[in-house]
């Protein structure tokens, strides 16, 4: 994606960050750091007992014994080592072993790819730096390879950088749901369904991904949750060398590593979360959040957008509002005729695109707002474009990876709510008031979880990772993806946490155009000092 600008993300759009889940959750009051305040607009919905998890704060998951490395089943995987091989320029690649089950470790194996690319300055070398780029299903390998855009030269000099395909994703025992024909008619259908025949297609869809993720990947369907991947990750780290773990994780990958640091306090290092995600929340929680967080985003777009000469939405807060709902409330009676002529744009796929592009900062926007532009005026051809790079269709239909499963698969294991399609039902009604934009959109998402054939593997909880070094938290105030509240939230619940806060827009803040951000992330890893707590950056 070329017209990305940014320099880190230039090479990396379309890897980097994916975390919406149908959708993801804010609270409801206004916080303040410094002279930010971030206004997180409405309340969490009213929903029966059963459609959220119940959740402990105090409640921190420990290893059992038979997990801990060197003992037991686990010491083959522990004590294997990485055999690279030379996999195009100065990368090197290999394959880790690992248990499908940790909880029986001799039932079976998978194999996780790994690609490294070695500290520019072996005599200053510090050890590995793991990198994951978020998703949930982002592949580490093509992260890595695009390391010079993505990690500062004085950081690559200390370390020798390391990415992984979590086990489900793309080069790693990839998980199979939907054909390529079956995902289109997936991500096209109705995001808003309001007749019984809607709402019965809809649940018919759901139920067909989930069922076909357990009838084509029935060995890891239940096991690509982010606690064993977290584990997979430990044993990565003693493959590798490193008495401890030294990680970036952006996105959903600051979910990974808080998991890592819930598990393994003693052995993290310096570990860097930006783009944080609050692990007291439930799928509903975060599914509101988001959406919250999205209806923001799309209120600073039209500000900068009324300001340019070529913004096709009308002035004034309200009036672009009701612009975006009406032209959605159209597409979902007619879709636009797109230059692909076997695939109009449907309103989900109107709305997806929409949402794909506010994940980027304000000097992005140009494409949105052409893209809507040429909506307005009667061709979805630009939008449908935009949106098939940012879920990787190429040009003869193929889904050139399996991110959309891994997304639905890795959510639903890891948060054990399941509403009912009544309850997601009484949930889009009631997000609609206050998120009238994608308020819908979003609940209606989420509903394959509820077809989820295995029980979750694990229940919200607070993270504190006591006997940790400092993990440096970091936040955008205005991030649609994960919004601020969530990285305020895990840095207090860290016991070492300090919090990184850059005031702009767009998600993640690593390479965004923030010098402080960069220079204070960038001294943390060098060195290991963290900025001074509570730093703001603009």
């Amino acid at each position: 994606m070329t017209h990305y600008v940014p320099r880190r993300r230039a090479a990396v759009a379309m890897i980097v960050g994916t975390v919406l889940i149908g959708s993801l959750a804010l609270s409801s009051c206004a916080q303040t750091i410094g002279t930010v305040t971030f206004d997180s607009a409405a309340p969490n919905p009213t929903v029966s007992p059963s459609a959220t998890a119940t959740v402990d704060p105090s409640a921190t998951p420990t290893v059992e014994p038979s997990a801990l490395p060197g003992t037991g089943d686990l010491a083959s995987f522990y004590s294997q080592t990485l055999a690279w091989k030379a996999c195009g320029g100065e990368f090197q690649c290999s394959v880790l072993n690992v248990p499908i089950d940790y909880a029986v470790p001799s039932s079976g194996s998978t194999q996780v790819s790994v690609i490294r690319l070695r500290s520019t300055d072996p005599s200053q070398r510090v050890g590995s730096l793991v990198l994951n780029p978020g998703g949930p299903g982002g592949s580490g390998v093509d992260y890595v390879r695009a390391a010079r855009a993505v990690i500062d030269d004085a950081v690559r000099q200390k370390f020798t950088i390391v990415g992984f395909d979590p086990r489900g994703v793309a080069s790693s025992d990839p998980i199979a749901c939907i054909d390529d024909k079956q995902t289109d008619t997936f991500v096209a259908a109705d995001g808003t369904p309001d007749t019984p025949t809607e709402i019965g297609l809809v649940e018919t869809l759901a139920k067909q991904f989930a069922d076909s993720c357990k009838a084509n990947s029935p060995k890891l369907y239940g096991h690509v949750d982010t606690r064993s991947v977290a584990r997979d990750m430990d044993v990565l780290r003693a493959a590798l060398g490193d008495e401890k773990l030294n990680y970036f994780g952006a996105s959903y990958g600051t979910y990974l590593g808080a998991t890592y640091a819930d598990l393994f306090p003693s052995r993290v290092g310096r570990m860097v979360l930006d783009g944080a995600i609050d692990p007291t929340l439930s799928n509903v929680e975060l599914t509101r959040t988001q959406g919250q967080g999205f209806e923001i985003a799309f209120d600073r777009f039209a500000q900068d957008c009324s300001k340019q000469p070529d913004c096709p939405l009308p002035t004034g807060k309200q009036r672009a509002i009701d612009a975006m709902v009406k032209f959605f409330a159209k597409l979902d009676r007619t879709p636009l005729p797109t230059n692909d002529g076997q695939r109009p744009l449907t309103e989900a796929l109107a709305e997806n695109a929409v949402l794909s592009y506010l994940y980027f900062p304000p000097s992005d926007w140009d494409r949105l707002r052409a893209g809507l532009a040429a909506a307005f005026a009667g061709d979805g051809s630009e939008l449908l474009g935009m949106l098939d790079e940012r879920i990787a269709r190429d040009g003869s239909g193929h889904y050139v990876d399996n991110s959309t499963a891994a997304l639905y698969a890795v959510n639903a294991l890891d948060r054990p709510d399941r509403p009912t399609t009544a309850q997601w039902q009484v949930l889009a009604d009631q997000w609609a008031v206050t998120e009238p934009i994608f308020g819908r959109f979003f609940a209606w998402g989420s509903l394959p979880f509820s077809y989820w054939g295995v029980p979750a593997t694990n229940t919200p909880h607070a993270i504190s990772a006591p006997g940790s070094g400092p993990i440096l938290v970091v936040g955008t105030t205005y991030d649609p993806a994960t919004p601020y509240p969530w990285a305020q939230a895990l840095a207090k619940q860290l016991s070492r946490g300090v919090l990184l806060t850059r005031v702009g827009d767009g998600h993640t803040a690593y390479g965004m155009g923030s010098a402080c951000i960069d220079q204070g992330i960038d001294q943390y890893l060098v060195t290991g000092v963290t900025p001074p707590v509570d730093t703001v950056c603009r």
